[in-house]
This record gives structure tokens, sequence and C-alpha cells, in this order.
């Protein structure tokens, strides 16, 4: 079982390469590439062997959570601050949830939920009691999963749901 700043950590690679490679690429006529991403919907459905856009399986040279369902979702709000130069607002969210319950998966299932909530983090009128700073300028509102057939929560924010307070 990974423990919670390297789950953080993978949580954050994925994130920031999404960021990287949305800033640089368009899938033509839209739908999903080869690799899972459908940038119209803003979303990514597949193994995570393509978050990386490497089918190779491994995840950025791992091949631990390669076999792994991953689904990653982003708003409106996030895609336009985060690639057209929109100012950013508490709107601004992202989703990442692995399932590795599945054959050749790492066995571990998780859930994150990311907010904006600006350079004041934890003093911010967007923070959430419960959350955890990360990247900033945004609260990680929601970190539980499965590992090791143990139910763990390391964040749950006082709400949970996306959107302003």
């Amino acid at each position: 079982m990974l423990g919670k700043y390297a789950r953080v950590l993978v949580a954050v690679a994925v994130f920031l390469f999404l960021t990287v490679m949305l800033a640089g690429t368009a899938v033509a006529g839209g739908g999903f590439d080869e690799f899972g991403y459908n940038y119209g919907a803003r979303l990514f459905v597949g193994k995570a062997d393509g978050v990386d856009r490497v089918l190779d399986g491994k995840v950025w040279g791992d091949p631990t959570y390669a076999n792994d369902n991953l689904v990653m979702k982003w708003s409106k709000a996030w895609d336009e601050a985060r690639f057209h130069g929109a100012p950013w607002s508490p709107d601004a969210w992202c989703s990442n949830e692995w399932n590795g319950a599945v054959p050749g998966g790492s066995g571990e299932v998780w859930h994150y939920k990311i907010i904006w909530v600006g350079p004041e983090l934890e003093n911010s009128p967007y923070w959430r009691e419960g959350g955890y700073p990360v990247w900033g300028q945004f609260e990680v509102i929601m970190d539980q999963g499965t590992a090791e057939g143990e139910h763990i929560w390391y964040a749950h924010a006082v709400p949970c749901g996306y959107g302003g307070n």
C-alpha cells in the first residue's frame, strides 16, 4: 500500500501531466484518442498506462498502476483557467478515480477531488475544513480509497461537493 504522500504524488503527477498535455494537444474530430483522453469532454477513461501518453505497460516508468482503470474529469472553469487565460474561480475542480480491483491491477481503489481555493489556502474563503493543500492554490477535499482490504479516508472536507462553498 502506498503511503498518503506517495499516493498524493501519483495524483499530482497525473494532473500535472494532464495539464501539460492539454495545453498542446487536441483530438481532431473529437472523441477519445488511443490513450483514453477526450479533451472536448474534459475526460480521461482508460487504463492508467495511457495517462502518460506512452502505451508501454507502465505509468511514468512504473508498472504498479498501469493496468488500473482510471477516470479523470475536470471542470470547464478548470480548463478555461488553466489553458485559456481565464481567472481561477471556486468552480475550478478536477477528479481522479483509480480502480485497481481488476485483473492485473494494483488492487487499490482511490478517489480524489481537488478544488481551487487560491494562494491563501487555509485562509481562503473557499477552504473547507477536512481537506489538505496541494499545488500551492488547491485543496484536496476528498481522498479516500481501499488498500489491502482496508477503507481509508485521508481527506473528507465539508462540504465535499464541487463549486463554491
